[in-house]
């Protein structure tokens, strides 16, 4: 079902509460997945899904973008149906109220944080500053992969350091890699797509390497899944980004948050740094809806407390499924799991899209783990029942 520009407009006019939204907006809030579409987006720039998957893209159950099944919450919503009435007005407003929220939240001031349209935009923003045909980007195999596209479009050389067996990021061969003429230094923390974690003092010792090797290069940490980390041993790099001006953290509302079509990330940092990223980012891109959704979920910590732990609910069901059909998933300390299925994942994965279970794209040089985005607790039930029938084919 989609919503039709008429039906829209009346409920926007007539008030719609954050219920009567959430209800509009219900029957295409399950057609998601951005990120796994990105191989289709780059083979031909054009938007919107490929053939296959615009059939019917309801029937399927989307465990393939890491992204919040549950949506955004009671108060976003709200914050939503208010902000669409002002949608003729250009969103300076709102875009500076959020800055200086994302900065009281962590202790710092607007000029140490820089938003952007998701954290792709600040990302890619961050390759764009510090790296180029002289000035390598160094990377993990698999990680995010918006980095390394990024700057092999422009021309810089990218250096990928393939993760260890445990999944984990092998951060003593990426610190040796970095060599003096890095430019960029690429930590995705948890990461994507491995979901595995490294602690506050790996992290630290990781920084203190690279900043010796290469003392111009910058280290870019992801913390897209900082919320749902339960690690005692972990920490965020931001307090270490808000001294050193050669240390940023991104982070993101699309996951926890439940705002991935909002399109909202930032960066914190040392106001030089951020500077040096903003000026590479739109002016004005970041829209007054999703500013304004961002907003209220950032004092929702209650609704933040919530889908953390429906999140662990329905990660440890769905590692506990896999570790008791014999293909133990590493380390989860994300909204997904990485799965070595012992065969061909894109055959797996294709297995399962027929049966109404789509999982993520493949990730090389991984090419039998499946990722798994954790949905609800239903659709986990759902899903597992097709991977049991999977595994047990030929």
């Amino acid at each position: 079902m989609s919503v039709s520009r008429r039906r829209f407009v009346h409920a926007v006019s007539a008030g719609v509460g954050a219920g009567s939204l959430g209800a509009l907006f219900a029957p295409t809030a399950t057609a998601r997945g951005l990120e796994a579409r990105r191989e289709a987006l780059t083979a031909a720039p054009t938007l919107g899904r490929p053939a296959d998957e615009r059939a019917a893209p309801d029937a399927l159950v989307r465990l393939d973008s890491n992204e919040n099944p549950y949506g955004p919450g009671r108060a976003a919503l709200d914050a939503m149906a208010a902000a669409l009435a002002a949608s003729n007005r250009y969103a300076d407003d709102a875009g500076v109220e959020l800055r200086a929220a994302i900065a009281r939240a962590h202790g710092a001031t607007p000029a140490h944080v820089w938003v952007g349209c998701g954290s792709t935009d600040v990302l890619c923003a961050a390759v764009r500053a510090w790296t180029g045909p002289a000035r390598p980007l160094v990377t993990a195999a698999p990680s995010f992969e918006v980095p390394a596209t990024e700057a092999a479009r422009l021309g810089a050389p990218v250096r990928s350091v393939p993760v260890r067996g445990d999944l984990r990021l092998d951060l003593a061969a990426m610190a040796a890699a970095t060599g003096s003429d890095a430019g960029l230094v690429y930590l995705c923390n948890p990461n994507n797509p491995t979901a595995t974690v490294h602690g506050r003092a790996a992290v630290a010792d990781f920084v203190a390497r690279v900043r010796r090797a290469a003392p111009n290069a910058t280290v870019l940490i992801d913390e897209a899944y900082h919320e749902y980390v339960d690690d005692p041993a972990y920490a965020t790099a931001v307090p270490d980004a808000l001294a050193d001006p050669r240390v940023v953290v991104a982070r993101t509302f699309s996951k926890v948050h439940g705002l991935a079509g909002m399109r909202i990330g930032y960066v914190v940092g040392h106001p030089d740094t951020v500077r040096a990223i903003g000026a590479h980012m739109l002016m004005l891109g970041v829209n007054g809806t999703g500013a304004s959704a961002a907003l209220a979920s950032l004092g929702a910590a209650p609704h933040v407390e919530h889908q953390r732990a429906l999140n662990r609910e329905a990660r440890e069901f769905t590692r506990r499924f896999f570790a008791d059909a014999g293909y133990a998933p590493s380390a989860s300390e994300t909204n997904f799991v990485m799965v070595d299925v012992r065969r061909d994942v894109r055959a797996f994965r294709e297995a399962c899209r027929q049966r109404g279970i789509a999982v993520g794209r493949p990730f090389p040089p991984l090419g039998t783990h499946a990722r798994v985005t954790i949905g609800s607790l239903d659709e986990m039930r759902q899903a597992t029942e097709v991977f049991r029938t999977v595994l047990r084919s030929a």
